[in-house]
């Protein structure tokens, strides 16, 4: 009895070694590229592709390496936030509120077959919601979906 009872202690208290999460899919309003790459080598290739788009990378955050430090194995997911001060500066003169979408995010996501996808709600739709009270602010995010473009682009290729 009492071994069964440390037999189920010790399995209850070890965490799940892998999470099953469904691979990112296409949706409204996203751009959704699979490639052949690895997550890290996306990862790096994404940072680096910011440049390509007049971009900085101003955030980065994920909970691949948290849940691994708790022994618990998911997936790549990394969040990394770009932006410039250019586009922050002109969008703060029409639009106080829609600062607070800034960094506008990509996202970087491991495959179950170990590929990795790089996807991104567009500029325009993450700023549609302030447009109507910011003229001007339209033809920003305009810009920033042609500067994402060539981030994803430089990024995936």
């Amino acid at each position: 009895m009492l071994i069964r009872l440390i037999a189920t202690c010790l399995v209850l208290a070890h965490p799940v070694a892998a999470q099953a999460v469904l691979d990112m899919q296409p949706r409204d309003s996203w751009v959704v590229t699979p490639t052949d790459k690895n997550f890290d080598t996306l990862v790096d290739d994404t940072r680096a592709a910011a440049k390509a788009g007049k971009m900085a990378v101003v955030t980065m955050a994920g909970p691949t390496d948290a849940a691994a430090g708790r022994g618990i194995e998911i997936p790549g997911n990394r969040v990394i936030g770009l932006f410039n001060n250019d586009f922050a500066v002109r969008t703060l003169r029409l639009s106080t509120a829609a600062m607070i979408e800034a960094p506008i995010r990509v996202y970087v996501t491991e495959n179950a077959d170990g590929t990795a996808t790089l996807s991104y709600k567009t500029p325009s739709s993450v700023l549609a919601p302030y447009a109507a009270d910011a003229p001007g602010l339209a033809e920003i995010a305009a810009e920033l979906d042609a500067a994402f473009a060539v981030v994803s682009e430089a990024a995936v290729q």
